[in-house]
Formats: structure tokens, C-alpha cells, sequence
């Protein structure tokens, strides 16, 4: 999802909103998709695709407020959605504390602070930086007789958040990490774990696998 299809999909719930009796409304919706794999003592452990989506809306009725969720961004569904947040805030008892936060205190600029770096990298790929990572950790020292694994995760998506004061906004983000843990074997029978990991926003910033895992 790109983020003016988030926003577009904000301003549809809101004016929703309106038409069903809200003095006042707002709405956040979420999407992203990520990949997962681990690998252990050089096998595959797990691959895993991660998609993600959703939508909440809180509407107000004076100082009466309710809220409603939902996965589905269907019209249909984005009109049931806001039908049952209005529903909950015509039941619920008044709250003089409920309300949006003042429109003077809403920011009028959003800035860019760069948080948007997707990586396109297949499941192979994957395997192979987390296989690099835990082949060079477990390489060390000999002492090092087990492995947790290494885990390589990665992932991207959108956030945007409106209200009817006025304010719409939100922005892209990514996230990237690699992890390594590894058991070694000491005297009478102790033993030790200890691991590393780098996170960054650009995967082109993370530290390379044979580094990672030297660190664990």
C-alpha cells in the first residue's frame, strides 16, 4: 500500500463518520509486508512472509466515544466499521475528558526524516546472509558446540494517521536486522551463550554477516 492510498482510505472513514452523526472522528491505518528466515547449525529452520493491515477508527458523539477495527478495507467493511464505532459512542456514558487533541496543536509540517529503504531480497538471499552469519560465528573458536541460530528479518510499511480538525498525515518505514546466538562448552561441563545483532532503517547500513556473527 502506498501512503496516498492510506490517506485516501482515511478520508473516506472520516467522512463516513460525519454523515453518521460523529461531531468528531479519527482514524489510523496500518500496512506492511516483511520476510523472516532462520537457520540452525546450518539448516533451514523457518521461512516466514509477514503481511499486515488494518484500520481503527474512534469516533465522538459530544464527550461519548467509541472505537471499531477492522482488516478488511472494502467498502462494505469500512462502512460497517464506522457503523459500529458510532454505534458504541451513542451506548457509552459521557466522558468530559474525551475528545481530539486541540486543532492548535496539531503539527502543520511533516518532515521527511528518511525512514523509508524496502529491501528486495528473495527467500534465497535471505538464507544465505543467515547461513554466512552463523557458518563464520561458529568458526571461531571450537569450544563453540551449539547454535540458537541466525536470523535474518526484514520489513516495510505505512503509517498514516487523520482526524476531522483538519490533520492528515503519516509516513513509510522499514526495518532490517540480523541475529546470531551461540552456546559454547567450558570446563566441568558449564556453559555459555552469548549472541549479537545489527538493526538498521537501510539495509544497506547493517553490519555484514561474517562480522555479525564473529561478534556472537
Amino acid at each position: 500500500m502506498q501512503h496516498s492510498e492510506a490517506e485516501a482510505i482515511i478520508k473516506q472513514v472520516l467522512g463516513l463518520a460525519q454523515a453518521q452523526g460523529a461531531s468528531a472522528a479519527e482514524a489510523d491505518v496500518n500496512s506492511g509486508k516483511g520476510i523472516s528466515v532462520a537457520v540452525r547449525m546450518g539448516e533451514v529452520e523457518t521461512v516466514e512472509h509477514q503481511r499486515d493491515r488494518g484500520l481503527g477508527i474512534t469516533v465522538y458523539k459530544g464527550q461519548r466515544k467509541g472505537s471499531a477495527s477492522t482488516t478488511d478495507f472494502s467498502p462494505a467493511a469500512l462502512e460497517d466499521t464506522v457503523r459500529a464505532a458510532c454505534t458504541i459512542a451513542g451506548n457509552s456514558s459521557e466522558d468530559r475528558y474525551a475528545g481530539l487533541l486541540e486543532s492548535e496543536y496539531l503539527a502543520r509540517e511533516i518532515p521527511d526524516l528518511d525512514l523509508h529503504h524496502p529491501w528486495d531480497i528473495t527467500p534465497e538471499q535471505a538464507i544465505a546472509v543467515a547461513r554466512e552469519c552463523e557458518d563464520a560465528a561458529r568458526a571461531v573458536d571450537k569450544r563453540i558446540v551449539n547454535s540458537e541460530g541466525a536470523m535474518l528479518s526484514s520489513y516495510a510499511g505505512v503509517h498514516a494517521y487523520g482526524n476531522s480538525h483538519g490533520f492528515l498525515g503519516g509516513w513509510e518505514w522499514s526495518s532490517h536486522s540480523l541475529d546470531c546466538a551461540l552456546i559454547a562448552a567450558g570446563k566441568d561441563g558449564r556453559m555459555q551463550r552469548d549472541g549479537w545483532y545489527t538493526r538498521r532503517r537501510d539495509y544497506r547500513d547493517l553490519e555484514d554477516a561474517v562480522s555479525v556473527g564473529r561478534e556472537a
